[in-house]
């Protein structure tokens, strides 16, 4: 079993930036994928970007060049550092891995999941 924690959540205003972090109980296998996800109220939760085993990027649309994700060379944490927020970023954000390579946009394909880290952007 693999615990996810998420920290780096906060409030601030349009056009700041935030960075999150997730760190896994355990060192993953570094060919596992890890993803950001995100909730906002009301909606569904939605990939925010991935990285895959192999450390192919795929981001959601709504990112446009202002989100970046990264694992460390360990294979244990994982970082996202978003810039130029805007108030529609505001959600839950979650931290996500599954026990294979290549990522996926599906919630249901995901094996484990963090609590979540809240952030709040406003204008």
């Amino acid at each position: 079993q693999v615990q996810l924690v998420e920290s780096g959540g906060g409030s601030v205003q349009t056009g700041g930036s935030l960075r999150l972090s997730c760190t896994a109980s355990r060192v993953t296998a570094s060919g596992y994928c890890m993803a950001w996800f995100r909730q906002g109220l009301g909606k569904e939760r939605e990939r925010v970007a991935s990285i895959s085993g192999a450390g192919v990027t795929v981001y959601g649309d709504f990112v446009k060049g202002r989100f970046t994700i990264s694992k460390t060379n360990a294979d244990n944490s994982m970082l996202l550092q978003m810039n130029s927020l805007k108030p529609e970023d505001t959600a839950m954000y979650y931290c996500a891995s599954r026990i294979v390579g290549y990522c996926s946009d599906a919630t249901a394909d995901y094996n484990y999941w963090g609590k979540g880290t809240r952030v709040t952007i406003s204008s």
